[in-house]
């Protein structure tokens, strides 16, 4: 059992945390490399939103077979291009391409509100495991950047973020999945499949949360909780 600042008693809880857009801003910084890559393709007939249409599409594919990250996404936009101009761009179209994308690889972490101070404070009451999919190279490098990981017991880098990766995050820890709370901004890869594999989940949603991320919830799931913004944490946990 732990005691919160509050004196509250509450039994010591294994807490799973996403990464991208739940301890620092990530997707945020892809959309504005869409917006200027929608600008700079100038179609004569779609507009926008057709293309933003076909880019995700596309996105869709390729993370299938390329994972996630912006190498990734870097092919993306050169996929999305060559189907649009119906035919691979030149060097110096590719080259286009990758200086819109420098912010990718050369920006700052830049934090969620009062992460730092409220992991600090949960580290002293639960353990706290981080989970995040992607690159490897990519999302170690933002850990990193990022100064939080000490606060972890483990942080582990998974390709892929289903029901099996959090059955097998459970068992590797020795956790019991009931014990076990999944928090993140993504449905699709913090919520539904935590939730199918028996865990408890927190959804905090962030507005720049990356469209193929999205998906609905089930709002009669009572072992779902919903919270605004990261520092909330510290009033349940």
């Amino acid at each position: 059992m732990v005691r919160t600042a509050g004196g509250t008693t509450r039994s010591r809880q294994t807490l799973i945390f996403d990464a991208d857009d739940t301890l620092w801003e990530n997707n945020v910084v892809f959309e504005r490399v869409i917006d200027d890559f929608l600008d700079w393709l100038a179609h004569p007939t779609l507009d926008k939103r057709e293309i933003r249409a076909i880019l995700d599409d596309i996105e869709r594919a390729n993370v299938l077979v390329h994972g996630y990250g912006s190498r990734g996404f870097l092919r993306s936009l050169a996929d999305c291009f060559q189907r649009l101009r119906e035919r691979p761009a030149t060097e110096a179209e590719r080259r286009q391409i990758e200086d819109l994308a420098v912010a990718l690889v050369r920006r700052e972490i830049e934090l969620m509100p009062g992460v730092a101070e409220t992991l600090t404070e949960l580290a002293d009451r639960h353990d706290l495991l981080l989970l995040t999919k992607g690159d490897t190279e990519e999302q170690q490098r933002k850990l990193d950047a990022s100064g939080l990981v000490h606060h972890f017991a483990a942080a582990h880098i998974v390709p892929e973020k289903d029901v099996d990766t959090y059955r097998w995050l459970t068992e590797r820890h020795g956790v019991a999945p009931t014990d076990a709370w999944m928090i993140g901004n993504s449905p699709r890869s913090d919520i539904l499949p935590a939730r199918a594999a028996g865990l408890n989940a927190v959804f905090i949603p962030n507005d720049n949360t990356w469209v193929l991320e999205h998906d609905e919830l089930d709002h009669t799931d009572d072992r779902v909780l919903r919270l605004a913004v990261f520092p909330d944490l510290l009033d349940h946990f």
